[in-house]
């Protein structure tokens, strides 16, 4: 069945991905520091977002098409596991205005219900086709993603909600099965304890096809939220309130296919905001949707960054001279979890002593010794680090430990003396498209190296 499905998507084989994914975990990237950056840089189509449109093809037997589509590890994982549920992927040319790719996805029939351990475990996103293959099919095994580098990120709000909807939930060998009664979850309500990107999204996706109403309370607004939303909706859900904390879910008989642009990324654009600053040049962040970003902007704007937003994007610009922050996370629209690393660098260059306080996750300060060995000088209580402003970084050879913590580590060599080398790469693939690419292209002295 699995070898049918390939052959059948015009996406990456899975020969392909294993070899790019053996290739990626030698790469490393070496920055020499001290460059203004300056100049025009394009900003991609949302990681966060991607994963949360790619698993509403589950949801109709129509082609569902995205644009703007990041090219990235953590994409063609998610299109893997959908190929293996039966749906057929097909890369089509982009237009000269897409910086990504164009997918067209089709699920005319689930052929499978399952997502197994050993792709769930590599990426915890895949647990968001628990709601939709629930809603479609009436049932989901879904392996339990267990805890991260960052932390544990349990999925019980996850199960909680699809029950207080109706679904009947079983836990064995550590996967989760979710049922719904025939006919399909009769609807209900449920509130967040607290809020949950994730069981947001994956209830959404689960009560578009409920027999009945499901309201849920307390939920996420992150933006990427909004953008499930209007896909859904162009699909032809009924949905009241998008934007606020209360989603009110009218269940439909059935979606319809749509064509859809993912969103801009916002943390992408937040982090090469910090490249600009911490180098002391000025970007044009071509694309970057300034609406989304208010919190960050803000801390930019205090920590003395110049911010100018425009009708194709926003462009940033230092001088180099950066006042210190008192910084805690918080979910939208507060400050977000997903740059404290890249404020972090960009702090230690700061003039004074800034404080930095993590509420999301309690393991989120591993890029701190890395940055040490560069000269930072941070100190880190629970979750709180305070970071004091040093004179000079120097670089060094460091290792990436996840995603955001790996473009610290790239934004700290951007402003460093000398050579920085940062290992294990393959973390930024999973969530900065052409991330060399597009800083080259803006000044900076980087390459990736391969022992492969």
């Amino acid at each position: 069945m699995f070898a049918a499905l390939c052959r059948r998507s015009r996406s990456p084989s899975l020969r392909a991905t294993q070899l790019t994914l053996r290739t990626q975990s030698m790469d490393r990237i070496h920055i020499r520091g001290c460059n203004p950056l300056n100049g025009r840089l394009p900003i991609s189509g949302a990681k966060n977002a991607a994963l949360t449109l790619l698993p509403c093809a589950l949801l109709t037997d129509e082609p569902v098409t995205l644009r703007n589509l990041p090219r990235l590890a953590d994409v063609d994982s998610f299109g893997h596991l959908l190929n293996q549920l039966g749906v057929s992927t097909m890369i089509e040319g982009a237009r000269p205005e897409d910086f990504g790719r164009v997918m067209t996805l089709r699920a005319g029939r689930v052929t499978s219900t399952e997502a197994p351990y050993d792709i769930v475990r590599k990426m915890r996103a895949s647990i968001l086709v628990l709601g939709p293959l629930l809603a479609r099919a009436g049932e989901a095994r879904v392996s339990l993603p267990g805890g991260c580098a960052i932390g544990n990120r349990p999925i019980d709000l996850h199960l909680k909600a699809l029950e207080a909807f109706g679904a009947v939930i079983e836990i064995s060998a550590g996967y989760v099965r979710a049922s719904a009664p025939d006919g399909g979850l009769p609807g209900g309500m449920f509130t967040f304890p607290v809020v949950s990107v994730g069981a947001t999204e994956n209830a959404l996706m689960a009560a578009v096809l409920a027999k009945g109403t499901c309201i849920l309370e307390n939920a996420a607004r992150e933006p990427e939220i909004v953008d499930l939303c209007r896909l859904l909706v162009a699909m032809g859900a009924d949905i009241e309130g998008i934007g606020s904390d209360k989603l009110t879910i009218y269940g439909r008989d059935r979606l319809h296919g749509a064509t859809y642009s993912v969103m801009p990324d916002r943390i992408e654009a937040g982090s090469y905001a910090c490249a600009a600053a911490i180098t002391g040049g000025s970007l044009e962040l071509a694309g970057a949707n300034a609406d989304d970003m208010h919190a960050i902007l803000a801390a930019l704007r205090d920590a003395g960054v110049d911010v100018q937003e425009t009708k194709g994007g926003i462009i940033v610009s230092s001088d180099g001279k950066l006042k210190p922050l008192t910084l805690s996370t918080a979910p939208f629209p507060a400050f977000p979890t997903d740059m404290q690393a890249q404020f972090m660098a960009m702090l230690t260059k700061a003039d004074g002593a800034s404080v930095l306080t993590e509420t999301i996750f309690e393991n989120r300060y591993m890029h701190v010794p890395e940055l040490t060995r560069m000269g930072a000088d941070i100190g880190v209580n629970g979750r709180t680090a305070v970071v004091r402003g040093v004179d000079r970084l120097v670089g060094a050879p460091v290792m990436a430990t996840d995603l955001r913590a790996s473009m610290s580590l790239i934004l700290a060599g951007l402003a460093a003396e000398g050579e920085t080398q940062v290992n294990r790469v393959y973390h930024l693939d999973r969530g900065y498209e052409r991330l060399e690419e597009k800083l080259s292209a803006v000044g900076a002295d980087i390459e990736r190296v391969s022992d492969g």
